[in-house]
């Protein structure tokens, strides 16, 4: 709607958020908030659920409060519509309105704290791991903890107008984003990577990256709490206070130290790639993990799973294994039905972006042109029929009896070892 009406405003000479001829620019900041911060919460939220699997994973426990932590999701769904107006405190609400958005605010650490003691919980009294992706899960977990005290004195309306616009609001929201979406991305990317390609990723150099962003985080962030503290506002092109100088030169190395840990991250993928062969999982589960799929081959095929897997517990796949029944060739074999393979998407996405160009710098041929291309893709597409193609089932059991010929002659890998080379995607399951 802000988008739509904004557009209104630009195009078609309408003041919705003109205040000098009949508009409420209010309305607008209204607008936009409301639906940027469930979008912030949204964004984080996938990474919680890698958190869930990577801790799960390497404490070789079930889920601890998995019900609590669907219910808190929920809860974090609900009540992130509902503390938009924090971003103006000081935009002249009376104290009634602001104590209620600041007191929904705080709600909303109820649910998140949930989340945190689960993963703890967890961890208590499990066969604990410290591999890169859970090293990074734990560093999650103490540093969102932090920020989430830093982002309760910025849910006070008082406090909240004494910091506002300064470093301080800056150092919250990077401590909040960074640990909670950004390492969630990075864990996620190393635990999944060898069922995605095949072969493991460099544990040295998944240390040395882990150890740069983390701590390249603290230095980089950590300073702008003092500063903003200090009444540094941010957005500011010249500092003159030299008191300030030193907490900079502090966060302006913790700067260089991140963009060392982004340069790891492509080293270790040069090293992996080198070195594929020696850390090949071609069984698929190099973890003992739980999740159905790892249950399947390491690339797996293009058809994901050679038949439908019946679920009927959580951990469908950890159930198997407990009870001998992971790696057993199918009954019976089908025929299965995959899309073609399409540039429409493509087509789409890239016009899509071009026209998005055009219309924000007003290139009006661009915009026709791209506009009519995305237009013309769909009504292609709609006309074809021809969309699908078969794969046979002789072809999915040759493949299928293959892989579990190799899981057979496979030796099992104990945790101490499933990080070296003995490690071909069958680990030892835990009780």
């Amino acid at each position: 709607m802000a988008t739509s009406l904004l557009a209104a405003d630009r195009y078609l000479g309408m003041h919705f958020f003109t205040d000098d001829l009949g508009g409420n620019m209010m309305n607008y900041v209204n607008l936009f908030w409301l639906f940027g911060h469930p979008e912030v919460y949204i964004v984080v939220l996938p990474s919680f659920g890698v958190y869930s699997e990577v801790v799960l994973a390497f404490s070789s426990k079930e889920l601890y409060g998995y019900k609590s932590l669907v219910i808190a999701t929920m809860a974090i769904g609900v009540l992130s519509f509902t503390v938009w107006l924090h971003h103006l405190f000081t935009m002249g609400q009376d104290a009634d309105i602001n104590a209620a958005f600041g007191i929904g605010t705080m709600t909303i650490g109820i649910p998140t704290g949930v989340k945190i003691y689960d993963w703890i919980f967890t961890m208590f009294r499990g066969e604990v791991r410290f591999t890169p992706p859970m090293v990074l899960s734990l560093a999650f977990m103490v540093t969102f903890v932090l920020g989430g005290f830093t982002g309760i004195l910025l849910a006070t309306p008082p406090l909240d107008y004494i910091v506002h616009n300064t470093l301080f609001l800056v150092a919250h929201f990077h401590n909040m984003l960074i640990p909670g979406t950004l390492y969630g991305l990075l864990a996620g990317y190393m635990y999944w990577f060898p069922k995605a390609f095949g072969f493991r990723l460099n544990e040295r150099w998944g240390w040395i990256s882990a150890g740069c962003w983390i701590t390249g985080f603290y230095l980089a962030f950590f300073p702008l709490y003092v500063l903003g503290a200090s009444g540094m506002a941010r957005r500011t092109q010249q500092v003159s206070d030299p008191a300030f100088r030193p907490w900079l030169y502090v966060a302006l190395f913790g700067a260089f130290v991140l963009f060392t840990a982004l340069v790891t991250l492509f080293v270790q993928l040069f090293v992996s790639i080198r070195d594929r062969h020696a850390n090949m999982v071609p069984v698929g589960d190099p973890w003992d993990a739980r999740g159905l799929e790892w249950s399947i081959a390491a690339p797996p095929p293009e058809w994901n799973f050679a038949t439908i897997p019946q679920v009927s517990s959580r951990d469908a796949f950890y159930w198997r294994k407990r009870n001998r029944k992971a790696y057993k060739p199918a009954d019976h074999y089908q025929d299965i039905e995959l899309p073609k393979a399409s540039a429409c998407g493509v087509i789409i996405g890239l016009s899509a972006a071009a026209c998005g160009f055009g219309l924000v710098w007003r290139i009006w041929w661009l915009l026709a042109l791209s506009g009519a291309v995305v237009m013309a893709t769909v009504i292609i597409r709609s006309f074809m029929r021809d969309v699908t193609r078969t794969i046979p089932a002789a072809e999915v059991e040759a493949f299928d009896r293959r892989w579990l010929a190799q899981a057979q002659f496979a030796k099992p890998v104990s945790r101490q070892r499933e990080m070296s080379r003995r490690n071909e995607g069958l680990a030892e399951w835990t009780a």
